[in-house]
This record gives C-alpha cells, sequence and structure tokens, in this order.
C-alpha cells in the first residue's frame, strides 16, 4: 500500500512480517528505521517508503532532503495511473507539509500535485479515501476554508469506512470534531475525537496518541480535560518531542491574576 494510512499492514496478526516490523516503528516515530527495511525496487515499495518519509517531515519538520529522494525514486518507478496518483498524493502532502511549517510556501504545487492525483485515482479506488483527506487538510489549514474541508473530510472518511481503513478513519474522526469544535458542537466533537483516540489506541498507534489526546481535552471540562493533557504530555515527552507542533497545544495556559 503506496499512501500514509497503512493500517491494513502490519496491524493484525497473519500480517506480512515485514510489514508489521515497518508498522511497529512507524508507529512509534521511527520513520527513518521503518523506511530501511523497504528495499524501493518496486513501485509499491518505494512508494511505501516515500509515504513513510514524508510523513516523518510532517510529524518532526526534519528530513525534508530525504522525502524529496524517495518521492523521485517512487514517481520514477510508477507505471500504472494508481501508481502515478498514488505518487502524485504523496509529492502533494509533502508541498503542504513544507508550506504548513513554514519551510518554503509551495502551496500551489500541492494544490497541483493533489489535482494532479484526484485525475488518476479513480472515485472508489484504493487511495481515492486518503486523497479526498489530504485535500481536505489542503482546504481547511491553506485555503481555510472549512465547508469544502468538511465535504472532502466525509468523502474520506466514508471511503475508509467502506475500504475498512481504521487508521484512515481515526484521522476523519479527528478533523470532523475539530471543525465541529470551532462551531461550538460540544458533543458532537466530543464523539468524534473520543472515536480517534480509541482507533488509535486499539491500533497501538502510539505516535497519533498524544494528539488525540489533547484534542478531546480541548473538548472537556475540567478536571477530565486536565487529565488528558498530562497523558499527552507524558507521551509526548516519551516520544522526544513529536509530533513537534504538538508542543503549542499542550503549553499550560499563563496564571491569570
Amino acid at each position: 500500500m503506496a499512501h500514509t494510512a497503512m493500517s491494513g499492514n502490519g496491524t493484525t496478526a497473519g500480517d506480512d512480517p515485514l510489514q508489521t516490523a515497518v508498522w511497529r516503528l512507524r508507529s512509534r516515530a521511527c520513520w527513518a528505521d521503518a523506511a530501511a527495511l523497504l528495499q524501493p525496487v518496486t513501485a509499491q515499495a518505494a512508494l511505501q517508503r516515500a509515504a513513510l518519509l514524508v510523513e516523518r517531515c510532517l510529524y518532526t519538520e526534519q528530513g525534508w532532503p530525504e522525502a524529496e529522494d524517495a518521492l523521485r525514486t517512487a514517481e520514477a518507478l510508477a507505471h500504472s495511473d494508481d501508481e502515478r496518483g498514488a505518487a502524485a498524493c504523496e509529492r502533494g502532502q509533502l508541498a503542504y507539509a513544507s508550506t504548513l511549517h513554514g519551510v518554503r510556501d509551495r502551496a500551489d504545487e500541492a494544490r497541483a500535485a493533489l489535482g494532479r492525483a484526484a485525475a488518476l485515482i479513480a472515485p472508489g479506488a484504493e487511495g481515492r479515501a486518503l486523497l479526498d483527506f489530504r485535500r481536505g487538510l489542503l482546504a481547511e489549514n491553506l485555503t481555510h476554508s472549512p465547508q469544502a474541508a468538511r465535504a472532502a473530510y466525509r468523502r474520506a472518511h466514508a471511503g475508509a469506512t467502506a475500504q475498512s481503513d481504521p487508521l484512515l478513519l481515526s484521522f476523519t474522526w479527528r478533523h470532523l470534531a475539530g471543525l465541529a469544535l470551532r462551531e461550538g458542537e460540544l458533543a458532537e466533537a466530543r464523539h468524534g475525537f473520543a472515536e480517534s483516540l480509541r482507533i488509535r489506541e486499539e491500533l497501538g498507534y502510539l505516535v497519533g496518541t498524544a494528539p488525540a489526546l489533547a484534542s478531546l481535552a480541548d473538548a472537556e471540562a475540567e478536571p477530565e480535560a486536565s487529565r488528558l493533557r498530562e497523558e499527552a504530555r507524558r507521551l509526548y515527552r516519551l516520544l522526544g518531542g513529536v509530533p513537534t507542533w504538538l508542543a503549542r497545544q499542550l503549553t499550560p495556559p499563563a496564571a491569570t491574576a
């Protein structure tokens, strides 16, 4: 599987031992080690390796040259429409991460790459749900269009449900809940954040558990909110300060007179 949400590979008993090892490393924020297990001699292996290194950029704000190199290899090996579409989807995600973190403004490149992916990946095909989710990220965080983001997240949610992709579902639950929280829909937000956290804990997706805890804390009242944030801080420290962007959300509010 070429995309970031590789929940079907390595997360359940009986999966391929290589994929199980890759998943365990990835879920513990060891993306470089996971990528090192994959030899980029086929399009699928090269795409999965690129996806891991792109994800590392998003979570750590480091490793950009390695991700670019891996992505170029994946693009060179891609031959079918699905493979080319998956490579374009990763290209869009890398450009999005670069823009989001202020490394370099590549918003136009992100939009173009995801548009190219949409032309190559057929509706209902494997990878389309992830593409819809990433188009939602672009709409929410770069275009600042919550309505377009919600529509894209809902398409991604439906696709992830149809394809039994629980990891991607944990992302769509969380981002739909985030939009609900902005609009003051606390019950809806709580439900979505709780579902995201439940899935990530069940999968053992450790690197995504701290963000899920922190998001749920934002929708909870005290003292539960403080308990959730403290647990998120513990995991954040355990993983060496990853994801980097979570630090702002976990910073205790300044004391007021």
